[in-house]
């Protein structure tokens, strides 16, 4: 018996989880390496290589199910996760099982043990073992026709810029982890611009001229093509109503405009799903795979993603949502003031991560300050999360007034408190929980649903 094997899916999950969460040096030596001594298997396998600060978990659940309808068998790569660590590896939708996760993990691990103690690169981190997890799975076991790929940080550095993709997307650039990708929004597109490849072509959301700048250098650099919302391709949002949009998309790949459903909110799941369409017209004219309309139409409508504006109870209202930087609360925002009503009441339920942007988020809410009645602050059991009087400071500084703000010691308590209280005096007001990823993925699972997708 190997000593060093590991035994079971417990077992597993607290080796990955013990590895180095970021690598002492960043680049993509240790992901190489391993790769090469493995014969490389990523090069059995076609790619769709996702990155961008929001939106990528969408994108990549648009992509997997019009590909899905269509017929084709689809790996999804995405992260982090909501409420199983297999949510991230998925095969035609299902998690990839417990047994074959401890099997590659066996074999990727001797791997990491030589990489950390044979060579001058270290101990490959968590992120790039469960990268390479998923590149085995997919090539020796599931071998899907084709692999939606979510980066993870960044791009340039990001352990999935191993692949060699059909197409890369790059959904849109934000002020996200500014203390590894750069203080501007030309450094980070910088490194989001990374994952563009020789003679890849890149489909875009993005729509600010100094971003697309630094993307048109990156892909004529590549001598390759760039495909831009608003200019290549672009999206209008017909109506809007609580779980349902109609959209209609054009592209320069199309004779005629097609108007679609989806089951998402917001004008940013609109340019979601118009970055996902575009993409399926590349991988159909360029690519030959072949989608009939109806197919693509069912793919869009038929996409959930949790935690994004997520309705967890209807009566009392009680919405989801994953926004956790400044543009996306910004989103948040834009979708709120489109589906409530003149009369509806707003209460917040917010948490979030010390290391992000807290003022700003909480800036970026004031538009809904006539709307807002009141803003419970809540920590959560995270190790980067923020403390609720942290929060408190923030959203002072963020321009709120004391009195709307509440400081909530125990949220679970909180909740049950208010989903009982509000079916008999706050029926017809709304509880909007948001601040981090994380945090919902906790609330998530305070309600009785069933996760089918997770990630960004």
């Amino acid at each position: 018996m190997n000593v060093n094997r590991l035994e079971g899916y417990s077992e597993t999950l607290d080796w990955l989880h013990g590895l180095l969460r970021f690598g002492q040096k960043p680049g993509l030596e240790r992901m190489r390496w391993m790769l090469q001594e493995l014969d490389h298997p990523e090069r059995r396998l076609a790619f769709v290589h996702v990155a961008g600060t929001n939106g990528k978990g969408s994108t990549c659940a648009y992509l997997t199910q019009m590909l899905l309808e269509a017929g084709y068998s689809v790996g999804t790569f995405t992260s982090p996760y909501l409420l199983d660590f297999r949510e991230r590896i998925r095969f035609n939708g299902v998690m990839i099982p417990e047994d074959d996760l401890v099997a590659v993990a066996n074999e990727v691990k001797p791997l990491v043990e030589r990489c950390a103690a044979e060579t001058e690169y270290g101990s490959p981190t968590e992120f790039e073992v469960i990268t390479m997890i998923a590149i085995l799975y997919f090539a020796k076991i599931a071998r899907p026709a084709v692999v939606v790929w979510e980066a993870g940080l960044g791009g340039r550095n990001d352990s999935t810029n191993v692949v060699f993709p059909l197409v890369s997307v790059i959904t849109n650039i934000g002020m996200d982890h500014t203390d590894v990708l750069g203080g501007t929004l030309e450094e980070i597109a910088r490194e989001k611009a990374g994952i563009i490849k020789p003679g890849v072509p890149v489909v875009t959301g993005e729509r600010r001229p100094e971003v697309l700048t630094v993307f048109r250098e990156h892909v004529e650099k590549a001598r390759g093509t760039l495909y831009t919302i608003g200019q290549h391709f672009d999206v209008e949002q017909l109506e809007e109503r609580m779980g349902e949009q109609l959209i209609r998309y054009r592209s320069l790949h199309r004779r005629h405009e097609t108007d679609y459903r989806l089951a998402m909110n917001g004008p940013h799941q609109a340019d979601n799903a118009a970055v996902a369409l575009m993409t399926i017209d590349v991988l159909k004219n360029f690519f030959s795979f072949l989608l009939e309309d109806e197919e693509i139409a069912r793919g869009l409508q038929q996409t959930r993603w949790p935690g994004r504006l997520e309705v967890v109870s209807s009566r009392p209202m009680v919405v989801l949502d994953g926004a956790h930087n400044r543009e996306g609360i910004e989103a948040l925002v834009s979708s709120l003031e489109r589906l409530v009503t003149a009369d509806t009441r707003l209460h917040l339920l917010f948490a979030g991560l010390a290391d992000k942007p807290l003022a700003q988020m909480a800036e970026a809410l004031k538009p809904l300050q006539e709307r807002v009645k009141t803003i419970h602050l809540a920590t959560f059991d995270f190790p980067r999360a923020a403390e609720s009087r942290q929060l408190y400071d923030a959203f002072c500084s963020g321009g709120w007034q004391t009195e709307s703000l509440e400081s909530v010691s125990d949220w679970q308590a909180f909740l049950s408190s208010w989903v009982k209280d509000s079916r008999r005096v706050n029926g017809d007001d709304w509880l909007v929980v948001c601040g981090s990823l994380y945090f919902i993925a906790q609330v998530r699972a305070f309600f009785p649903t069933t996760v089918e997708e997770a990630g960004e």
